[in-house]
């Protein structure tokens, strides 16, 4: 499995892939009808213009993705050490094998040793979704409040988010 950063031209393997993972409740707050080309070139444009992005090819078929991870800074100058709008996504098929780490241990380790001016990268995670509060703290992210009543699941109940937040240890103010 390769793991390399994404462009524009992934913008197809990668609405196929959302539409994927977006098809699984409670896998992403998107519903497969949010899903649109739009959608996955906003967060291409975005994440190659600032921030950052990279995908998991199939070791069989490199021409299809199995995992993808992105993150961009707010545009908000007082922010401009934080990036957010970090989404990471793992094929269900490819789901807890490994591949969410390592993606995201390459995303993490990037910032780490070549952008020394980001301090902090942020998420969000439903309450619920426990296995991947673990997950993200077994990668050094930490809690740091509640969104009570944010999200509105599937079964048309209420439901909180959890923002979340890692450190860069190499950060230089």
């Amino acid at each position: 499995m390769k793991i390399r950063r994404a462009d524009q031209r992934d913008s197809a393997a990668l609405l196929k892939l959302y539409r994927c993972v977006a098809d699984v409740e409670g896998g992403i707050s998107r519903n497969t009808n949010e899903i649109n080309e739009s959608f996955i070139d906003e967060i291409v444009t975005k994440a190659c213009n600032g921030g950052f992005i990279y995908v998991a090819e199939n070791p069989f078929h490199n021409d299809i993705l199995i995992a993808e991870i992105h993150t961009y800074p707010t545009g908000i100058q007082s922010l401009q050490h934080t990036l957010g709008h970090l989404q990471i996504v793992v094929h269900p098929d490819f789901q807890g094998t490994g591949i969410g780490r390592r993606i995201f241990s390459t995303l993490l380790q990037d910032i780490t040793s070549n952008h020394k001016k980001i301090a902090r990268v942020e998420l969000i995670v439903r309450e619920s979704n426990t296995r991947a509060i673990t997950f993200y703290k077994t990668l050094g992210f930490r809690e740091e409040g509640l969104f009570e009543r944010r999200i509105l699941n599937a079964n048309g109940d209420l439901e909180s988010d959890i923002p979340m937040a890692w450190f860069n240890p190499n950060f230089i103010q």
